[in-house]
């Protein structure tokens, strides 16, 4: 089966922002690794090991249940990333519990726009961005049967 992987750039904090998910979480990191660990190879140029890039993410994933949160800082060829409204990350939870627990965590120091609370479509859900400027929805399908 496919599964879906968010995956979030940042324009230099992403080593921050992923401790702050961890935090959150818990679990960790499957891999990561900063631009000056990366070897030259045919479409792009090894990053000098005394340049501000060369700290900066390449490539970190961090498992949350069957998915994989995955996330890498931009650099000068990428240019920078502009935050917005142009995605979500979506957390489907077990329990109304875990979805506060999620949502109280992550939306420390961000902007709750739409509390917690149930929907007329049967979940508890919520949406926010967090303090990194990354739009979230956690979701808790009250009707769903349990597994």
């Amino acid at each position: 089966m496919a599964a879906v992987n968010p995956y979030l750039i940042f324009n230099g904090n992403c080593e921050e922002a992923f401790l702050f998910y961890k935090s959150v979480f818990g679990g960790e990191f499957a891999y990561i690794g900063k631009f000056k660990d990366m070897p030259a190879h045919e479409n792009c140029s090894q990053v000098s090991s005394d340049s501000e890039e060369a700290e900066r993410i390449m490539h970190v994933s961090l498992p949350i249940g069957q998915t994989i949160l995955m996330g890498s800082d931009s650099t000068e060829q990428s240019g920078a990333v502009t935050f917005g409204g142009n995605f979500s990350v979506s957390i489907n939870v077990e329990s109304a519990k875990e979805g506060d627990r999620i949502f109280n965590g992550l939306s420390a120091g961000g902007n709750p726009f739409m509390p917690m609370g149930k929907t007329f479509w049967g979940a508890y859900f919520g949406m926010f961005t967090d303090k990194f400027g990354v739009n979230w929805m956690v979701n808790f399908d009250e009707n769903m049967p349990s597994s």
